[in-house]
């Protein structure tokens, strides 16, 4: 008679985790940036994975990876492992800490001086008994990956640049069509303007955050609005911390920069909205599916409350954003 293999031990969810992204991603340099650990250490958990359960999960070339018979076989498991693990974690760390106190939310607010810090402090208005944090990420892209990792709590961004597979793991409530703009140096001809056409930037390269694995939802909206219209997205460029920093790399570069329009002021560098058409950065509130945080309520009713208060959801006659962004933001998840 022959042996049955022997069961695997305990699977840790870290090693279920580097599999599903390497199958959502088809690649390992992806798969690692997604998951923010080197691709060493993600190729490292794939092959003990595969050690555990006696079978190989990949068929790997110099061009592409794709999952095995067996690996297609385990996919749906490892969701659903994973997802229980989100719920547990949701039902516990994220609720009631000792004392029966709820613990602090972290919330992400992007960058110091959006929008989404007044619906913070009106959240703390509605419930001063919670710890509300502030924290700044700096693109959805990348606090949607701190979510699902426990290390996040909350966020706002452009809920529909996410990858699908990543936002089944998110809930959203939106907040606001943010009219856009673009941030000019000093002395570029478009500054001396008090708004500028969408089309007199045609012949521009427009920094958007390109090469920036944190904000990609942010390069896909302005690829979709400068497409046909003769503006390039500026190529990559060192990532700025602060506003001296921020200055001092766009003085050099000379690009103007894609923004919203209540972005801070920046060193010698004027802001200008964007007009005919109003490009809209659609923003939600985001935060991971089966969070129970009294902290989250408050946040929730203080961006309904503004957003009733102050017209965020009202678009403008000529207001322009993607199609499938406007479905999502008259939904909610």
């Amino acid at each position: 008679m022959t042996a049955e293999p022997p069961m695997p031990r305990d699977l840790e969810p870290r090693l279920l985790r580097a599999f599903v992204a390497v199958c959502e991603e088809l690649h390992f340099t992806r798969a690692a940036a997604r998951l923010y650990v080197a691709q060493q250490a993600l190729s490292r958990d794939v092959r003990r994975l595969e050690r555990e359960l006696g079978t190989e999960l990949f068929v790997r070339t110099t061009r592409r990876v794709t999952p095995t018979a067996e690996g297609e076989r385990l996919l749906p498991y490892a969701r659903r492992v994973l997802e229980a693990q989100d719920d547990l974690t949701a039902a516990f760390a994220r609720g009631a800490g000792s004392g029966g106190a709820a613990r602090p939310l972290l919330v992400d607010l992007n960058s110091p001086g959006l929008i989404c810090g007044r619906v913070l402090e009106r959240a703390r208005e509605l419930a001063p008994e919670c710890e509300l944090m502030a924290r700044f990420e700096s693109g959805l892209t990348g606090a949607a990956a701190e979510i699902v990792a426990g290390r996040l709590d909350v966020s706002f961004g452009r809920y529909g640049g996410l990858e699908p597979a990543l936002r089944s793991r998110l809930a959203q409530q939106p907040v606001r069509y943010e009219p856009m703009a673009v941030l000019l140096p000093l002395g570029h001809p478009l500054a001396e303007l008090d708004a500028v056409p969408l089309d007199a930037l045609a012949g521009e390269s427009v920094y958007a955050g390109a090469g920036n694995p944190r904000t990609l939802e942010w390069t896909d909206l302005a690829r979709r609005l400068f497409e046909g219209r003769g503006i390039d997205v500026a190529a990559p460029a060192p990532l700025a911390v602060g506003p001296e920093e921020f200055g001092r790399i766009m003085a050099k570069n000379r690009n103007p920069v894609l923004t919203a329009v209540d972005f801070p002021a920046m060193p010698a560098s004027v802001l200008r909205p964007l007009i005919d058409p109003v490009p809209l950065s659609p923003v939600s509130l985001v935060w991971r599916k089966g969070l129970v945080h009294p902290g989250l309520d408050a946040l929730r009713a203080a961006a309904a409350e503004l957003s009733a208060a102050e017209g965020w959801l009202r678009r403008p006659a000529d207001g322009w954003v993607p199609a499938t962004d406007a479905l999502i933001m008259m939904s909610l998840d």
